[in-house]
């Protein structure tokens, strides 16, 4: 019974562990465009600057990416004209399937989110 209960012990530990061992570094670099006379409002997010990096922990350099596209979102479309999204994981550049290392041309929603200051 004691070696049932401490392998239990030890496969819940491992799993604990394996969360935060094996977890990489992902950077998402933002660099916005403003609307013109929209600039403190578009880059409050990167604390007034046009530029910033937001660090996250994911598994894989998939998973960075996914997470660098999610971040072209722009709901603040009389605001915001474009982002330009890079990243890395683990310190190393990623690109999009096609190549690039702006992240907002993969966006599926960037022709309708982008570029609309005077609408």
């Amino acid at each position: 019974m004691r070696k049932i209960m401490m392998g239990f012990i030890t496969a819940g530990l491992l799993t604990f562990i394996s969360q935060f061992v094996w977890a990489g570094n992902c950077e998402i670099n933002f660099d916005r465009t403003a609307c013109p006379g929209q600039e403190a409002i578009s880059y409050k997010k990167c604390d007034g600057e046009k530029t910033c990096t937001e660090y996250k922990e994911t598994a894989t350099a998939a998973e960075c990416g996914a997470a660098a596209t999610a971040a072209c979102e722009n709901k603040r479309l009389n605001i915001t004209k474009s982002k330009v999204i890079t990243a890395t994981f683990d310190g190393k550049p990623l690109k999009t399937a096609a190549g690039s290392s702006d992240f907002c041309t993969a966006y599926a929603l960037k022709d309708q989110e982008f570029n609309h200051c005077d609408k």
